[in-house]
């Protein structure tokens, strides 16, 4: 499935008609199942259906600035980034009528199954890992597949072209860095 993700990447990169189709149809059902765990992690009255996050996601990739996407692994980096933006609006905007705006204090917790305040998480997590990613780029890439995009380890070690193991050193290392940012 790689190298046929590949394929229609740089056929739709050359314009050929009908590959935006063929491609949508090859990851549809690989965006449905990272869109249904970043779901996983809201609020059980969210708004936003795994569904919608797909269609909004995949519209954002394929319109968007980001485009000439080199393999498949490329192509989901980019679909949990686009997730996480879009997870990341909706929680702002649901904020701003619920709460007026404010802010509360929140520590990171990679399960927010269920939380009531999963708004408030999802844009604190969203500012840590913003500055993270600044500090250390690789693992606040990795962070970003795990808690936006909802990737395994292993498909996470394959996106990033590293060892399994290495993936969980750095894990431990990011969700460090992410409760020391959060708690202070």
């Amino acid at each position: 499935m790689d190298g046929e993700v590949t394929r229609l990447l740089g056929q739709l990169q050359n314009g050929r008609e009908g590959a935006e189709a063929k491609l949508y149809g090859l990851v549809y059902d690989e965006l449905r199942r990272i869109a249904g765990r970043c779901m996983r992690s809201q609020p059980d009255n969210h708004t936003l259906q795994p569904t919608a996050l797909v269609h909004e996601a995949y519209l954002k990739l394929l319109g968007g600035a980001e485009s000439g996407f080199t393999d498949r692994a490329h192509f989901l980096n980019a679909a949990a980034r686009a997730m996480r933006c879009i997870l990341v609006d909706h929680a702002r905007a649901r904020r701003a009528l619920k709460r007026g705006g404010g802010s509360t204090h929140v520590t990171f917790n990679e399960d927010l199954h269920g939380d009531t305040e999963s708004v408030e998480k999802v844009i604190a997590v969203h500012d840590a890992l913003e500055k993270l990613e600044q500090v250390d780029p690789q693992k606040g890439r990795l962070v970003e597949l795990r808690y936006f995009g909802g990737l395994p380890f292993d498909e996470i070690a394959k996106v990033m072209a590293l060892p399994e193991r290495t993936m969980y050193r750095l894990w431990d290392r990011a969700r460090a860095w992410l409760f020391a940012e959060m708690a202070g």
